[in-house]
């Protein structure tokens, strides 16, 4: 049976990162609990974390399309674009830094925790570790850091990584076997990141030959990659 016939085929080939096109399994449903209802955040934070590829990044542009929020890279922040990201959302500012956890400004994130405090607004933090753990040096950055709410993401499990797969082939309108989506699922690194990089190189392949998605391919698409990842 074709897996990919099961799922519609009404959009474009684009990154799906709206609420409506993620997927919620066990492994992220308290995140999208959470992202659902931002008026219960303490203090109007929320931290999501795990390792690199888990769906942090996606799920930052769930809420994104849910609220509007703008997103930052925590190494953009300085106490001169802290005023000016809250003054861009001078009513209820709602805010994303990603990575929070990774080379950050401590004076910068300790000045922009409590604007975003005293503006009433709302902040998604993302990193790899939670809140809790990041190695800071400023003590009043990390007593509020500490009392942040946290959810942890998990990298996908087999059923979520041959769900994602599939939607990741659905997305490009790509009618692939059953028999691929599982060579696919016993060799690939468990990230989202590599579902989509992996489907991305696949398709690129067989427009070049003229060919199907077969278990040849994929197996040659992923000597490839090991040989790039190996140089």
């Amino acid at each position: 049976m074709n897996l990919a016939r099961q799922l519609p085929f009404d959009f474009a080939p684009r990154p799906a990162l709206g609420l409506d096109d993620f997927m919620v399994v066990p492994e992220n449903a308290d995140a999208i609990a959470w992202l659902e209802r931002e008026t219960d955040w303490p203090n109007g934070m929320l931290a999501i974390y795990g390792p690199a590829g888990c769906g942090k990044t996606h799920l930052a542009h769930v809420w994104q399309s849910m609220t509007g929020a703008q997103i930052h890279k925590a190494s953009d922040l300085t106490e001169v674009t802290a005023y000016d990201w809250i003054k861009q959302q001078a009513r209820n500012p709602k805010i994303i830094i990603e990575d929070a956890d990774l080379g950050v400004d401590e004076a910068a994130l300790f000045h922009f925790y409590n604007m975003m405090i005293e503006a009433k607004g709302a902040l998604l933090l993302t990193g790899l570790q939670s809140p809790a753990n990041w190695s800071v040096s400023l003590p009043d950055l990390a007593s509020r850091l500490g009392s942040i709410t946290t959810v942890e993401l998990s990298p996908p499990n087999d059923d979520l990584f041959s769900a994602l797969l599939i939607k990741q082939f659905s997305d490009r309108q790509l009618l692939v076997g059953a028999d691929v989506v599982s060579y696919l699922v016993a060799r690939l690194e468990r990230s989202f990141e590599m579902a989509r990089r992996v489907v991305r190189e696949l398709d690129q392949a067989a427009l070049a030959g003229q060919r199907n998605i077969t278990k040849p391919l994929a197996r040659k698409v992923l000597e490839q990659l090991e040989t790039e990842q190996g140089g």
